[in-house]
């Protein structure tokens, strides 16, 4: 499809953030929009003070900040100046548009793409919306009657959104994620591991999961006995304590963020991961046999949807967080040990990747935001 305009620069923002899974797969929508259309412009605008102020410009985008914050739910006093946050960001988002123009706004979750979303469908701008999750978030729900198409990233959200609206496309994910040259063992040579011993890689999402650090963190030593290597990325919250708990095991290879997943994944034979939609999307397409724990405070415990799907299908094992002590590493040595099983999760699981689907939705917006 050609896509040159040489009388008018297609100019699309892109929303959202908080976390990896919306920054990474509005990364990859907006590097498919460059392929498919070079000269378009892109603009990020994200919520000042996250970690999309640092991963966007960190992959080659220009990003703006504005002055806003979810609704807190476990401590109302603290959204006392929410508010406030939510008219400064209107004349924010307003300055925004003034100045880039926008031909269209794709918003990709997380509370900063509200007011950007919901200020270009006032102005009667394109706006497409993509709901990674398998439970519909309020902001999403709230936008989609007037937008332009939602891209889903799982069957089944009629319930949530305009069923002639929805496009089920899944969920973008890094290219390098599935596009490497990485071999079990160079992949593992990455961490400084070895490929004589089983590994287990361990992703709390982009933030972290305590409960699942803690487990790892008091039972190292079991890892070690049981000649298993573990890749761990704990997030940065007590980092340090955890590093402590890795000092002397050779087997353990530690980081609060892995840039470079695509080696991890490529080294893991399991891995034990929240449920986060992105996640899930990434373990499908990898196929990778996992132990969800779904992080037990998502709004409307989506991460909880998110894993069922897959559970469901004898796809991937889900031990609850309540149970993480009880139950994870029982639930994990036993897996390990039934290379049937794993080898049979691998393949169901991969039933779940959708493929292409940042090009797909890249071609959506293209074609519906040029008049």
């Amino acid at each position: 499809m050609s896509l040159n305009q040489p009388n008018k620069q297609l100019r699309i923002i892109i929303a959202g953030g908080g976390t990896g899974g919306h920054i990474f797969p509005a990364i990859a929508v907006a590097q498919a929009i460059q392929a498919l259309a070079p000269e378009a412009a892109i603009l990020f605008v994200g919520a000042i003070g996250k970690m999309e102020m640092e991963k966007i410009p960190k992959a080659g985008y220009a990003i703006k900040g504005i002055t806003i914050a979810g609704f807190n739910r476990s401590n109302y006093f603290k959204n006392i100046t929410l508010p406030w946050k939510l008219l400064k960001s209107y004349f924010q988002v307003k300055s925004i548009f003034k100045n880039f123009k926008p031909n269209a706004a794709f918003g990709v979750g997380g509370y900063s793409s509200f007011p950007v979303l919901k200020y270009a469908q006032t102005k009667g701008i394109p706006t497409f919306l993509h709901e990674s999750n398998a439970f519909g978030g309020k902001a999403n729900i709230w936008l989609a009657k007037n937008a332009t198409q939602v891209f889903t990233g799982t069957m089944g959200m009629e319930q949530f959104f305009p069923a002639a609206k929805i496009l089920v496309t899944g969920n973008p994910i890094r290219k390098n994620i599935v596009e490497h040259t990485y071999t079990k063992a160079s992949a593992l040579k990455e961490f400084g591991l070895v490929d004589t011993m089983k590994t287990v890689l361990i992703v709390g999402g982009s933030l972290g999961a305590n409960s699942i650090n803690q487990v790892i963190k008091n039972n190292v030593v079991d890892f070690f006995e049981k000649n298993i290597q573990l890749i761990w990325q704990t997030g940065s919250s007590d980092v340090s304590t955890y590093y402590r708990a890795a000092e002397g095991f050779p087997n353990v290879f530690v980081s609060s963020f892995i840039d470079n997943m695509s080696a991890a994944y490529a080294a893991a034979d399991i891995v034990i991961s929240r449920s986060g939609a992105m996640a899930v999307a990434e373990i499908s397409t990898t196929g990778k046999a996992c132990i969800f724990v779904p992080y037990p405070f998502a709004a409307e415990d989506h991460q909880t949807f998110n894993a069922l799907a897959l559970v469901n299908q004898q796809a991937a094992f889900l031990v609850a967080d309540k149970e993480v002590n009880e139950k994870l590493l029982p639930t994990l040595f036993s897996a390990m040990n039934k290379e049937d099983l794993i080898t049979s999760m691998e393949k169901k699981v991969k039933t779940f990747a959708f493929l292409n689907a940042d090009k797909t939705i890249a071609e959506q917006i293209l074609k519906n935001s040029i008049n």
